[in-house]
């Protein structure tokens, strides 16, 4: 029987709680700093879709094209029954592993887990009209601090963690995320990872910095976001978009300099911020990988790597893990 449920983890005030304490964290340190779940207001998500269909922004669609020739595969090894996505969105991508394990006929529910009340529910209601007799458990969390899988959902369990999200996290953030994603699991789970993979820079930079300039209005809104929510006083003309490679430690970042000196009142968290002229704000930081790079991560975290799969143009590639 088709049912859709949705289950709220996170307090009514739980946003605006962690937005302030990430601003007067991140832009109090010596290098400022904010966290890039931030972007993601709804300017901020039709931009990213925007970004996601740029000629320069190839993550997408590679990971798309492994998908669409491996999610049988993955179906097949993992036999799930219930199908968990972490950050899921808007579902799109993970229609082909829903196709696939129902094909299978072991599909019996899916679990997205999102902070978007409203985007779990859109796709959660559509999901069930579009998959006759599929469950559709909608969790509302932020997994970065509380994963909140369902205890009910029946196993065996897929989680998929897609996008490249992964790179997002410092190497001691992908540590405690992975740890504590493995104890949830049970031996017969099985997890699979998206990971943008360590390439040529300029293709790299050209991703986050695009000839459009979709990349640096997503980027600006950030500063939208602050004035909107704390009433801060940002004028994102202010500054300008910067994307770097950073050889040494292998990820982009994504940065916003300030084009002169200013002053930035933030009543929201009682703080004023200062700004030297070329001075940055940090925004995003987007590792990328190498195959050793991931499995060595997954392990000691508790995984043993089972597939690796990559798009014809090795620019991203898939992890299939178990619990080790």
């Amino acid at each position: 029987m088709t049912s859709f449920e949705l289950t709220r983890l996170l307090p009514a005030d739980h946003f605006a709680r962690a937005l302030r304490e990430d601003v007067r964290t991140g832009l109090t340190a010596d290098d400022k700093w904010l966290p890039p779940k931030w972007f993601y207001d709804k300017r901020g998500s039709e931009l990213f879709e925007d970004i996601t269909r740029l000629p320069e922004y190839y993550p997408t669609r590679a990971e798309r094209a492994i998908l669409t020739e491996r999610a049988g595969a993955v179906a097949a090894a993992t036999r799930a029954r219930t199908l968990v996505e972490l950050g899921s969105g808007s579902s799109e991508k993970t229609r082909l592993l829903l196709d696939a394990l129902r094909g299978l006929g072991t599909l019996d529910a899916y679990v997205p887990v999102d902070v978007s009340e409203s985007a779990l529910r859109e796709a959660g209601e559509q999901l069930t009209l579009d998959y006759p007799g599929l469950s559709v458990h909608g969790v509302v969390s932020d997994f970065t601090a509380e994963l909140g899988l369902p205890r009910s959902a029946p196993g065996p369990r897929l989680v998929v963690f897609l996008g490249g999200t992964l790179g997002n996290f410092t190497p001691a953030e992908r540590a405690r995320f992975l740890t504590a994603l493995r104890a949830e699991l049970a031996p017969e789970d099985a997890v699979l990872l998206g990971t943008d993979l360590v390439k040529d820079p300029a293709v790299l930079v050209a991703a986050y910095d695009d000839a459009a300039g979709v990349t640096a209005e997503f980027n600006k809104n950030l500063l939208n976001v602050l004035d909107r929510e704390l009433e801060a006083t940002f004028d994102p003309e202010a500054f300008e978009h910067v994307a770097r490679w950073d050889a040494e430690r292998e990820w982009i970042e994504m940065r916003l300099r300030s084009t002169r000196t200013q002053q930035v009142a933030i009543p929201g968290v009682e703080l004023t911020v200062d700004f030297a002229a070329g001075e940055e704000l940090r925004t995003e930081i987007s590792a990328k990988f190498r195959r050793e790079g991931v499995a060595a991560e997954l392990a000691a975290a508790g995984f043993a790597l089972h597939e690796w799969w990559t798009d014809s143009e090795g620019r991203f590639g898939l992890s299939l893990a178990r619990p080790a």
